[in-house]
């Protein structure tokens, strides 16, 4: 690697706030390492919600698009990443039983192979090294996370073959893909028993309660990026998302020490890799490096 060629990570994610909730420490902690840092944004959380009980009023429902807009640009100032929106329009989360149809022409229902031609486009144009995205499940079943999930494997594995898109650009092959591993057993319960420890309300008790052990995916990380210097850089990105994030809510519960000192990583499970990189992992470059400085 050379300062003309460094490392580039791409973080692909449904909507804005997504990236401030998810890899964001670990993205910052890049950028201050010299890494090219982008991340591709689906859709522009047209059909979100004000979840700030100080925001939810009717001038900011009217501009809800164009906020979110502002609210990404503040987020990506902070963790010093590049960003592109993809242009698909958010599907909203359906609610009801039985849950109602998606809205016609929501990213949801694209077609996958029509989907993904902009991060095929993104992918050539700007060579990431290394992919982070969500599970099969998007991490939480809204439709944009499985979307996103699906998109983004179908992306990583055309990007490098000249016979697909190939209107798109020359080929690039990403060296590795990651999913995010944020809520698992393990990190609530010890973010919970910590905040009981320091003698306060744990706002994990309920959820602890009702977690279905067959559902937690602990097993299959692989890779744990140690970034609690950053978590502080996290947390300003992600209150910079104001429609989307109570400051008085859960994600603040557990003090910024306790965090840091308790569950120091952001955790990840490596599910593509074109290169030798044995787990367990500190870093999403494992094994990249050296190719690099190779090309």
């Amino acid at each position: 690697m050379t300062e003309a060629d460094p490392l580039r990570l791409l973080a692909v994610h449904a909507h804005p706030d997504d990236e401030s909730s998810k890899g964001a420490a670990t993205m910052a902690k890049y950028v201050a390492e010299g890494v090219r840092v982008m991340v591709a944004t689906c859709t522009g959380g047209e059909r979100g919600s004000v979840l700030n009980p100080a925001l939810d009023r009717p001038d900011v429902w009217e501009r809800l698009p164009e906020i979110r807009q502002e609210e990404m640009a503040r987020a990506r100032d902070i963790l010093g990443v590049e960003q592109e929106f993809l242009g698909f329009v958010d599907s909203g989360l359906p609610e009801g039983d039985p849950l109602p149809p998606l809205p016609e022409g929501c990213f949801a229902l694209v077609p996958t192979e029509e989907a993904a031609a902009p991060l095929v486009e993104l992918i050539r144009r700007f060579k990431p090294h290394v992919i982070t995205t969500y599970d099969e499940r998007g991490g939480y079943p809204h439709p944009d996370h499985i979307k996103t999930h699906e998109v983004s494997v179908h992306a990583f594995e055309a990007a490098g073959d000249p016979d697909r898109y190939p209107e798109l650009g020359e080929p690039w092959q990403p060296l590795k893909l990651y999913y995010h591993m944020s809520f698992t057993l393990p990190r609530t319960r010890a973010l919970h028993e910590a905040i009981l420890a320091s003698g306060q309300e744990s706002p994990y008790a309920e959820w602890l309660e009702n977690w279905d052990p067959d559902r937690d995916m602990s097993h299959r990380v692989t890779t744990k990026v140690h970034c609690a210097d950053y978590f502080a850089v996290r947390d300003a990105a992600l209150i910079a998302h104001a429609t989307q994030i109570d400051p008085n809510g859960r994600w603040f519960a557990c003090p910024l020490e306790v965090q840091q000192r308790v569950w120091p990583t952001e955790d990840y499970e490596l599910a593509r890799s074109v290169v030798d990189s044995p787990a367990p992992e500190d870093d999403l470059f494992a094994g990249v490096r050296s190719e690099v400085v190779v090309r």
